[in-house]
């Protein structure tokens, strides 16, 4: 897999994804599945992390949001990792690498392409067999879209009813259970250009992602999809198979994400 590329782009969404190290289980266990999801919530609140949508599966994560000023997305995503991979190693007593290397970050073009991410996500764990409908993993966006919480919501839902071009939450969550029941009837299957390209959406958004992301996206491949998506793919960088700390962004320890923020270690 690519390594992730991180760009500032103002308000552009981003689709981030962050898998176990060697895609070992770690998050199997709920408990451990809501601890990141009480650091995203965390992140929210220090931030200002503008949330879309999440979903939090045994060896991998998917969280959906906009860039709303520099270093937001890194800083949360740095807090979210580090803090979940600490708590883990300190409660097993555990050393070496919870994520596998750096977050891969897509950009979403909004509307119909954002819907699509949208419900890609929701569908996670209705793909990997593990439940026949969103409703019944407790973990991701799917219950809080349908179910507003009165207190601590993740989810930004007047950026997310926004994004996808609906006057009013209301309006929007009825569409998005429709969007969710009419893609369990067709099956939907795996597609990695939301998971492994720099950029989704329509060519025009594309070649203005390129050259809002500068350099780094010269000579980057301009693929068409059956559906009408095109996508910017990423170059295949294979991760290195050990860490180190000064050369990596995570060291055996996971340790760049909590000894450079302002957290409290847990005891």
């Amino acid at each position: 897999m690519a390594r992730a590329n991180r760009h500032y782009i103002p308000g552009q969404v981003w689709h981030i994804t962050h898998r176990c190290h060697k895609k070992e289980f770690l998050l199997k266990f709920a408990r451990d599945r809501r601890r990141w999801l009480h650091w995203l919530f965390e992140a929210k609140k220090r931030f200002g992390l503008q949330v879309l949508n999440y979903a939090v599966t045994s060896n991998h994560v998917h969280l959906l949001v906009v860039d709303t000023k520099p270093e937001v997305v890194a800083k949360s995503i740095q807090l979210i990792a580090g803090r979940t991979a600490q708590e883990f190693n300190q409660r097993k007593d555990r050393k070496g690498a919870f994520w596998e290397d750096r977050y891969h970050a897509t950009a979403i073009e909004r509307n119909e392409h954002l819907v699509r991410c949208l419900v890609y996500i929701d569908l996670n764990m209705v793909r990997a067999g593990v439940v026949t409908h969103p409703a019944e993993w407790e973990m991701n966006g799917y219950n809080e879209i349908q179910n507003p919480p009165d207190r601590y919501a993740i989810i930004d839902r007047h950026s997310l009813f926004d994004a996808c071009g609906f006057p009013d939450y209301g309006s929007f969550a009825e569409q998005h259970r429709k969007w969710v029941e009419d893609a369990l009837k067709k099956g939907m299957n795996r597609e990695g250009h939301w998971t492994e390209s720099i950029a989704v959406g329509s060519s025009a958004f594309i070649t203005d992602t390129q050259r809002k992301m500068g350099c780094s996206a010269k000579g980057r491949k301009l693929e068409e999809q059956v559906d009408g998506a095109s996508f910017l793919r990423e170059d295949a960088e294979p991760y290195h198979a050990h860490f180190t700390g000064k050369s990596e962004v995570l060291s055996p320890e996971n340790a760049f994400f909590w000894d450079d923020y302002d957290v409290v270690p847990v005891g």
